[in-house]
């Protein structure tokens, strides 16, 4: 049995007599006239299916019988568009019960949601498959005089699959391994071509690094990345979705670069913090340093049995105590660490969490609170009762226990915006150092450290 025959094994061990799911892939995007976005399927579905063709949708029962509808052989069309596998190898390489035409699935799926009480469908990811759903459920019920019974409610699959996919597999852990030697490889290439350019007074500019990563992440057989790069240098690394852009790199500034492939599905997340000449400045080191010892209480926080908000707040109590150290927070106004933390003066400086979910999706699924011991919600009925749902507050739910098998990043920085009550040598500088986090029973294992973090061994690397 192959990990997707074992991942749809456990979703329909979840499913109770008479429930279905429903789980399609994502659609084809259209970028302008006669081209279209490069396809990238839905992470649900491949993590169901290992396929990653348009056009698909996997449904499935109590009784794990698995029907896939895939785009049907076409010669003329694989000309033009690539190999089709086709419903007739489909259900054998896929280990599936049977699988279709997807021109078949609104004649066939009726069939199969018949005397059927509920549906789980991921809400919120296929608004164009709502009003299939709802067709085919019509159709059913047209047939109640025959005895034909109508699947009544729908439930959110993704209250199943978001708690699969939280804890990652052998199968997992491998590829997403692999991701992060290939990213960090692609970070050293960048760090070490940027240092090299500028002693040979090359004009650099921030998109050249982020050649240097696309071409290390597809030369090593990613096949895209996980997330659009961001490259900033100098002030830009203040900006924190800032993008690569066509700013020079020029020789006294910080270079930060966040980026990370995606292989087989599954995404890494690296985050360094360089000076562009090779070696840093006094107050660029105090900074640095900082933020370093603030990941390396978070690592200490992280381990099986402690909670997802550890990490942050043992990464905010060292940065709070650097910030009163370099004077960019004043103790005279400001008072001791616990009086920064509480007041939250630090997020002028520090305004993101320190860590998240990492998988499929860089920013993968899983609660961040501890799911409730209570019983389910009552299943909707409606796809209308989803509105009230979104503004539903979980502030008062205790934080994630952390189990083996979770990634999550740790991700702390410092962003230093020029302020006439900050010493001026810190004005601009921006760091953030990020690595991605197996939960272990005892600690973490820190997937993405091929890349080096420690001052020393980062000036020796781009020297």
């Amino acid at each position: 049995m192959n990990p997707f025959q074992k991942r749809r094994a456990v979703l329909a061990s979840h499913l109770a007599p008479g429930e279905v799911a429903v789980i399609p892939t994502a659609p084809e995007m259209s970028r302008n006239r006669d081209s279209n976005y490069p396809f990238r399927f839905d992470s649900y579905f491949y993590y169901l299916t290992g396929f990653e063709e348009p056009n698909s949708v996997l449904l499935l029962n109590d009784q794990a019988q698995s029907i896939l509808f895939c785009q049907p052989k076409d010669l003329e069309r694989e000309i033009w568009d690539g190999y089709r596998l086709g419903p007739e190898q489909a259900a054998e390489k896929l280990g599936l019960t049977k699988a279709y035409s997807f021109d078949l699935l609104d004649s066939i799926a009726p069939a199969f949601l018949s005397n059927h009480d509920t549906i789980w469908f991921p809400f919120g990811a296929h608004p164009e498959m709502k009003g299939r759903i709802e067709t085919w459920i019509d159709a059913i019920a047209k047939k109640v005089r025959t005895g034909v019974r109508a699947p009544h409610s729908i439930k959110n699959a993704c209250l199943i699959l978001d708690e699969m996919r939280l804890i990652k597999d052998a199968h997992e852990t491998a590829i997403m391994r692999k991701a992060c030697d290939i990213s960090a490889f692609a970070h050293i290439k960048a760090m070490q071509y940027c240092s090299r350019a500028l002693r040979l007074n090359e004009d650099i500019k921030e998109y050249h690094l982020e050649a240097e990563l696309l071409h290390e992440f597809r030369r090593h057989g990613s096949e895209y990345p996980a997330y659009t790069s961001i490259v900033a240098a100098g002030a830009n690394a203040c900006v924190l979705h800032y993008r690569a852009d066509k700013a020079a790199i020029l020789s006294g500034d910080l270079v930060l670069i966040d980026a990370g492939c995606e292989l087989n599905g599954y995404a890494s997340d690296i985050t360094r913090t360089f000076p562009a000449n090779g070696r840093f400045s006094a107050a660029q080191r105090e900074v640095y340093e900082c933020v370093l010892n603030a990941q390396e209480a978070a690592i200490a926080a992280t381990h099986a049995g402690s909670k997802f908000s550890d990490p942050h707040d043992a990464s905010v109590r060292v940065l709070c105590e650097g910030l009163l150290a370099m004077r960019i927070l004043n103790p005279n106004t400001h008072g001791k660490v616990e009086d920064v933390i509480e007041h939250k003066k630090y997020t002028p400086f520090y305004m993101h969490r320190t860590s998240h979910w990492l998988g499929m999706d860089v920013h993968d699924c899983g609660s961040y609170v501890e799911p409730s011991h209570s019983k389910d919600t009552p299943p909707l009925t409606s796809w209308s009762e989803l509105e009230p749902l979104k503004t539903q507050s979980t502030h008062a739910a205790p934080s994630r226990v952390l189990k083996p098998g979770m990634v999550l990043t740790l991700e702390p920085g410092l962003y230093i915006r020029p302020n006439p009550d900050v010493p001026q040598k810190y004005w601009n500088i921006g760091v953030r150092i990020e690595d991605d986090a197996l939960v272990l029973p005892q600690g973490v294992d820190l997937l993405s450290r091929g890349v080096p973090v420690a001052v020393a061994d980062i000036e020796q690397l781009m020297s």
